[in-house]
This record gives structure tokens, C-alpha cells and sequence, in this order.
């Protein structure tokens, strides 16, 4: 085969390569479907204020982010200065089991592992319930979400079927 040819049959080759690539449509980004979108009302800098007891107040800070481990993944970032306590929790969006998952982890040595999602019939209600053999006997809530604000809540009970009691209540509002 002569030089000239050998630069037509690669030529020719090169652009049926093309042409079949630019008809494959692009493969889906891995969590696009809107339930992975859920939590997104928490990405941010948040202030986080609280009461203590004996009437004392406290403040920490909250950051949110949706990019440390790609977009499947929300990473939280607590701190409560006055006391040096941290906190880290990762939440994704399970598609098999069609429910987020969210572990936590602080600086007092706690693991928290929990489940769960918006709440039906509770619009701007979000709730995750621990993980464990039996009931869960506690959960957090978002409630109240609004675009810079919103109510969290940690809350336990006695037994299944008991009701639920707040432990820590926190009002957030958005710092950035």
C-alpha cells in the first residue's frame, strides 16, 4: 500500500471512529436522578445556635460541602468552639435501598450510623433514624427548611411507640 493510501485508510478510519462516537450519547453521570439532590438544601456555610442548660447559649459552625468525594457524597464539617468539639458526617443517597445513609463520627468518640429521608406528608421535613437491631430509639430532623434557615433536631424516645422527645435543638442559619 502505497503512503498516500495508508494516510486515506487511516483518514477513513479515524473519521468512522468519530462518527460512531458522536452518536453514542454520553453516559449518565453517576447520581443524577433528583433523589440524590434531596439534602442539597444543607450544602453551605451554616451558624449553628442552640440552648444549653442552665440557660446558657451556644454557637457552632456547620460546613457542607458536596465535592470532597465527588457529587454522590454530602460531607459535614461541625465545630463548637467554646467546648473543641468536631464532628464529620458523610450521607448518600442508596439507590438500592431508595433511602439516604448517613455516618457520623466527633472528637468525644461517638459513631452514629443512620437512615432515612424526607418525610411524606411533611413538606421541608427531612429525617434520618438510627441504624440498629429493633426500634429506633433516636433520630435527627430537619424541619422548617427554607433557603437560609432551617430547624434540626436530635431526638430519643423510651421505646417503640413512645414519643419522641428533643434532646438538641439547633436553628441554622445560612453564614454564606
Amino acid at each position: 500500500m502505497s503512503r498516500s493510501a495508508s494516510i486515506l485508510f487511516g483518514a477513513a478510519i479515524l473519521a468512522a471512529g468519530a462518527a460512531a462516537f458522536a452518536q453514542t450519547p454520553p453516559p449518565q453521570p453517576a447520581c443524577a436522578g433528583a433523589e440524590h439532590r434531596q439534602l442539597d438544601f444543607w450544602v453551605g456555610e451554616w451558624r449553628a445556635d442552640f440552648d444549653l442548660p442552665g440557660g446558657k447559649r451556644g454557637t457552632a459552625t456547620n460546613r457542607i460541602t458536596r465535592d470532597e468525594y465527588g457529587a454522590c457524597v454530602i460531607t459535614e464539617h461541625f465545630y463548637q468552639p467554646d467546648i473543641d468539639y468536631r464532628g464529620h458526617s458523610v450521607s448518600m443517597y442508596d439507590a438500592k435501598t431508595k433511602q439516604w445513609r448517613q455516618t457520623w463520627v466527633d472528637s468525644q468518640g461517638s459513631y452514629i450510623a443512620l437512615a432515612g429521608g424526607p418525610v411524606s406528608g411533611q413538606p421541608h421535613s427531612f429525617e434520618l433514624a438510627t441504624v440498629q437491631a429493633g426500634p429506633s430509639l433516636s433520630r435527627m430532623v430537619w424541619q422548617d427548611v427554607k433557603p437560609d434557615s432551617f430547624t434540626w433536631r436530635w431526638q430519643k424516645r423510651a421505646s417503640e411507640g413512645a414519643a419522641w422527645e428533643d434532646s438538641w435543638v439547633i436553628r441554622y442559619s445560612r453564614a454564606k
